[in-house]
C-alpha cells in the first residue's frame, strides 16, 4: 500500500494533480528499476544497507493517476553532539517529465524543512555530453566543499565482444589477465557464507595499502541485501586453499559497479585480482550491462593522472595505477552540490570540515 501524505501539488497536466507520497520498498524499486537512469544508491535496498550503518533513509514520491512518475532516495545523519543533520541525495532524483522535476524539488524542499536539516548535499552523478544536464543552482544549490562518492571515475564499455574488450586494454593489464586465467586459478560466484573470505583479505588490503575499510558486518550485509536477487555478486580467486583476490560487483540496469575490492599478501605473482576483475566484467556483461563503472580514482584530469600515478599512492592514487589499464575513459560527475537551509549551523560545519584538513 502507497504511504499518502496530506500535500497535494499543482501539475501543468491540468487533468490531474500530482500527489505526494512516500513509498514502499516494493513499489519504489518497481520505479526506479524502470528509469532510464536507475541507480544502485537510489534502491531501497541501499538506504537498508547505509541505514544499519549509522544513517537514516527516506524516500520521497509524486504520483500521478496512482503511478510514480518522480521521486528520490535520501539519507540523514546527525552530527556530532547533535549540533545539526545533513541530508545526502545520491545519484537521483529520478523524474519523467518537467512537470513532475519541477513539483518534486518543491517536495524535497518542504520535507527537509520538516525534518529539520542543516543542509541536503546533491550529487546528481555522471551525464554524457549528449545528455542534458541539471543546473543545481537554479534548485537553489551551491557547491560543496567535499563529495561523499568519489566525483571522477573510469567507464568500460562492455557492448562488444570480449575480445574486442580485451584489445582496448593497456598491453600489461591484458597480460596479467591472461597470466591469471591460466594459473590454475579457481575462480567462484561466492555466498553468504564465502564473505568472511573476502573480509578477511579486505582487512590486509586496507592495511596493507594504508586505505580505511568497512566492517566485516557492512560486507555481509551488502552481499545479503543486493546478491540473492541478482543485483550483486562476490567472485572470489582461490588457489590451492588460499583466497588470493575478491571483487563485489553491483549492477542494475545496464549499469554495473566495482564498489569492493580486497587480494591477499601471498601469492601476488599469480595476478589474482586481475583475474577477479575480469570474471566481475564478465558477470556484468552477462546480465546484460553496456557499462562498468570502476568506481572511484583522484579527481584529476586525465594529464594529470597519467603523470602522476606512477610516483603517488596516498589516497585513490593507489588505485589508479591498477584502474587505469582496462581501457575505459575517464569522466567526471557533477560533483557535489548543498542547499542550505540553516546558515549559521552550516557555516560552523565548515569551519569543522576545515580544521580537520
Amino acid at each position: 500500500m502507497l504511504i499518502m501524505e496530506t500535500q497535494r501539488l499543482t501539475s501543468t497536466a491540468a487533468e490531474t494533480p500530482l500527489a505526494v507520497i512516500t513509498p514502499p520498498a516494493d513499489a519504489w524499486d518497481r520505479f526506479v528499476r524502470s528509469q532510464p537512469r536507475a541507480h544502485l544508491l537510489q534502491l531501497a535496498a541501499w538506504g537498508d544497507l547505509k541505514s544499519a550503518f549509522g544513517w537514516e533513509s527516506d524516500r520521497l514520491a509524486l504520483t500521478r493517476d496512482g503511478q510514480i512518475v518522480a521521486g528520490a532516495q535520501m539519507l540523514y545523519r546527525p552530527f556530532p553532539m547533535r549540533a545539526g543533520r545533513m541530508a545526502y541525495l545520491g545519484f537521483g532524483p529520478l523524474t519523467t517529465d518537467a512537470a513532475s522535476e519541477q513539483g518534486l524539488w518543491a517536495a524535497i524542499d518542504r520535507r527537509m524543512r520538516q525534518r529539520g536539516v542543516t543542509f541536503l548535499r546533491w550529487e546528481p552523478g555522471i551525464y554524457q555530453a549528449d545528455e542534458p544536464q541539471p543546473d543545481p543552482a537554479a534548485h537553489g544549490f551551491r557547491p560543496a566543499s567535499e563529495t561523499i562518492q568519489p566525483p571522477r571515475t573510469i567507464l568500460i564499455d562492455l557492448s562488444p565482444v570480449e575480445e574486442a574488450i580485451l584489445a582496448r586494454m593497456n598491453q600489461g593489464t591484458r597480460r596479467k589477465i591472461r597470466q591469471a586465467l591460466k594459473s590454475d586459478i579457481h575462480y567462484t560466484n561466492g555466498t553468504q557464507a564465502d564473505v568472511a573470505k573476502f573480509t578477511s583479505i579486505m582487512a590486509i588490503t586496507g592495511s596493507r595499502n594504508a586505505f580505511g575499510v568497512h566492517s566485516p558486518a557492512y560486507y555481509e550485509q551488502a552481499f545479503a541485501l543486493f546478491a540473492p536477487g541478482g543485483d550483486g555478486a562476490l567472485i572470489l580467486a582461490e588457489h590451492e586453499g588460499d583466497t588470493l583476490a575478491g571483487v563485489m560487483v553491483f549492477a542494475l540496469g545496464e549499469t554495473a559497479w566495482y564498489l569492493y575490492g580486497a587480494s591477499s599478501s601471498v601469492k601476488r605473482n599469480l595476478m589474482a585480482s586481475y583475474g577477479a576483475q575480469w570474471e566481475a566484467i564478465r558477470w556484468a556483461k552477462a546480465r546484460g550491462c553496456r557499462v562498468y563503472d570502476m568506481w572511484g580514482i583522484p579527481d584529476e584530469d586525465e594529464a594529470a593522472l597519467e603523470a602522476g600515478f606512477q610516483e603517488r599512492e596516498d589516497g585513490l592514487w593507489g588505485v589508479y595505477g591498477f584502474k587505469r589499464g582496462w581501457g575505459g575513459q575517464v569522466i567526471r560527475s557533477l560533483g557535489a552540490w548543498d542547499r542550505i537551509y540553516k546558515p549559521l549551523i552550516y557555516r560552523a560545519y565548515q569551519m569543522a570540515v576545515r580544521a580537520r584538513g
